[in-house]
């Protein structure tokens, strides 16, 4: 049991969420674009403020490792790394897309038989449904994994090009409910009766909850001088404009 503060800086989202033997005291966060520079510290400081702690409580720092956007990533690990190096914690690193899927299976908890906080859709409650968060990469290539509805790993995190044919294998016999903010983009292409789109499912530092607290539990920690964000792909710096 532990006081974890949980970082997610993957996406467009900027989250902070202090949690305590794996239960939520603390949260702020904004979708309001990649402002994470500017939100990251001062939601941390809010956070602690608010729960009535001081940093030098926690038991360990834990940060979404990504895959995700590059920069989003670099601040999110950046100031996971200062806060365990200044206050001698350990460094937890959660993967982003199980922490999507985790956060998918809470707004959904009836339908997939969990004893969680709910936000209700009309899902097939059915024990081959399978999840498949996606992150957005550009043009029609999403960062994605696979998992069952108990978040173990079907397929295992990839860079892949959306086409029509795409998932076919496990859409023969699954369920496949697709999230995420590179989801949306891909419901035009697969167009399989077991494919289904699901709106409004985010990154969020409170989805990391769980599972931090399960690596504390494990004593699974990083090794904070050489820890790097999970990328997937090799950043390819942009040509500038001219003006």
């Amino acid at each position: 049991m532990a006081l974890i503060l949980n970082l997610e800086t993957a996406t467009e989202v900027c989250s902070v969420a202090l949690s305590q033997n794996g239960e939520l005291l603390s949260v702020k966060e904004s979708a309001s674009g990649y402002t994470h520079s500017e939100n990251i510290t001062v939601f941390i400081d809010e956070v602690i403020k608010e729960a009535g702690v001081s940093l030098n409580d926690l038991d360990a720092v834990a940060v979404s490792k990504g895959p995700g956007s590059y920069t989003g990533l670099r601040i999110g690990v950046s100031t996971a790394k200062g806060l365990c190096f200044a206050l001698e914690k350990p460094l937890l690193a959660v993967n982003t897309l199980l922490s999507l899927a985790n956060n998918f299976l809470t707004l959904n908890a009836d339908a997939f038989g969990q004893h969680r906080d709910m936000h209700r859709l009309d899902l097939k409650p059915q024990t081959s449904n399978l999840l498949c968060p996606m992150l957005d990469a550009r043009r029609m290539e999403v960062y994605c994994a696979v998992y069952d509805s108990e978040l173990n790993e079907v397929e295992s995190t990839a860079a892949i090009i959306i086409e029509e044919n795409s998932f076919e294998k496990i859409l023969k016999s699954n369920p496949v409910y697709f999230f995420g903010n590179g989801a949306m983009k891909c419901k035009p292409v697969i167009k399989h009766s077991n494919a289904i789109f699901v709106d409004d499912v985010y990154t969020s530092a409170t989805s990391m909850i769980s599972l931090s607290e399960k690596l504390f539990a494990e004593k699974k920690f990083e090794d904070t001088a050489y820890f790097e964000p999970f990328y997937l792909k090799d950043f390819v710096a942009g040509k500038a404009k001219e003006n």
